[in-house]
């Protein structure tokens, strides 16, 4: 399918690229016709107009190389003192002319060259030809072809490159939305298969026991289910937050402030009972004032409750997690630190990735959650670090911009730090 895609956007890349080319080379084309039509229409006026010149003055102002004006009384052809070139003049025009009194216009191919004629009788009964050589004419037409030649060239070759830069642009987002399709399609069978079976598996083994008659169901299996739909909700909720994000970040639009003090604490409150059932210490230590960020409130209490979902599940009994929130001028930043099994830092990058692995077992692989927390933190136009060492805990920071700098607590931090520590000792 990814093979079948990529021919269909650079299918789509090469039509619009050779539809710009062709565009632009139309364009070059029809400008070097217009301007090559009008230098030899503005060139033939002016040659006409010397002719005609010539033969009402029997003198033409032009070069003395290139015009020549033959005078016929009827019996002698006066040349001139300039040499004509071979082949003039034109008897048979200047005796026509003499005989009939009707102007001849006329143009001839010769010595390499083309000569523009003119014969005309005038009121003294003299015949006057003038003869114009165009052979300058013809060398600027030359050039301009030849300039134009060079200037096509270099035009479709920045048409063709064009073309290209122009359909990568427009088809960028035909590529990203199939990216992101397939990226879609990949977490969400990733992430649902085993859930899914382990449900159906349980299902099956409730259903077999009561064909069976093996008494009452099972709480402990009702439980296992229960948790199975659980998880499986979860997993469809980061589903399309990650959709949601990608589609409409939330730096495109202002949003409305968010109480980060009062979402850390509830996070903290809420797991507090896990991390007692785990034998595991969660310590907060939160500002007793409201800290205002800007942002979805939805989405920032899923970054706080998968770093803490991430702490307890690699922290062991007897560990601990401190969890701390403070401001530093214009963002707050919020630190989880556990005692748990940690990891390389070589994987400090990595561990955001979709489903990443880590150096030991199936224990470290990071799923969905880190990489879904990294697009919310981002989309916040937040940074978030991880800090760790294999078997010696590990360390998040979260940096989001803050709607303004919070008032001085130190007086009333320790009150704050009291009260959410009562929390978690409940």
């Amino acid at each position: 399918m990814e093979l079948v895609e990529q021919a269909m956007v650079r299918r789509a890349r090469l039509r619009i690229g050779l539809l710009v080319g062709l565009a632009i080379g139309t364009l070059l084309l029809l400008a070097g016709g217009i301007s090559y039509a009008v230098l030899v229409r503005s060139q033939e006026a002016q040659i006409h107009r010397e002719l005609a010149w010539g033969t009402n003055h029997a003198t033409i102002p032009g070069p003395p190389a290139c015009s020549w004006i033959f005078r016929y009384n009827g019996l002698i052809t006066d040349t001139g003192l300039n040499p004509p070139p071979p082949g003039f003049p034109l008897t048979g025009a200047l005796t026509s002319v003499a005989a009939t009194g009707i102007t001849e216009v006329t143009t001839v191919t010769r010595n390499g060259t083309t000569y523009h004629v003119r014969t005309e009788s005038r009121s003294d009964g003299l015949v006057v030809q003038a003869v114009f050589d165009a052979r300058f004419q013809l060398s600027d037409r030359r050039h301009l072809l030849l300039a134009f030649s060079l200037a096509a060239t270099v035009g479709l070759l920045v048409a063709v490159l064009t073309g290209a830069l122009v359909g990568r642009r427009a088809v960028a987002p035909l590529a990203e939305a199939l990216t992101r399709q397939r990226r879609f399609i990949a977490d969400a069978s990733h992430e649902l298969r085993t859930p899914i079976a382990q449900v159906h598996i349980r299902a099956q083994l409730m259903a077999r026991r009561a064909r069976t008659g093996g008494g009452a169901t099972n709480l402990e299996d009702l439980d296992r289910l229960i948790g199975g739909t659980r998880r499986l909700g979860e997993i469809v909720d980061d589903l399309l937050l990650s959709a949601q994000l990608a589609a409409a970040p939330a730096d495109r639009r202002p949003y409305p402030p968010v109480d980060f003090t009062a979402l850390v604490g509830a996070a903290v409150a809420a797991e507090a009972e896990r991390a007692t059932d785990r034998q595991v210490t969660l310590a907060g230590d939160l500002p007793g004032v409201p800290l205002p960020v800007p942002g979805v409130e939805s989405a920032l209490r899923r970054v706080v409750g998968e770093l803490l979902a991430n702490a307890l599940t690699h922290t062991p009994a007897g560990g601990r997690i401190d969890v701390s929130l403070r401001a530093g001028g214009d963002y707050a930043e919020l630190v989880v630190a556990d005692t748990g099994d940690g990891f390389d830092q070589a994987d400090a990058r990595r561990i955001f990735d979709r489903f990443h692995r880590g150096g030991g077992s199936g224990e470290h692989r990071f799923g969905l959650g880190l990489a879904l927390l990294q697009e919310v933190v981002t989309s916040h136009r937040g940074t978030i670090e991880a800090e760790g060492h294999p078997h010696r805990g590990a360390v998040f920071t979260v940096r989001l911009p803050a709607t303004r700098p919070p008032a001085p607590v130190e007086r009333v931090s320790g009150i704050r730090r009291l009260r959410v520590r009562q929390l978690v000792e409940r």
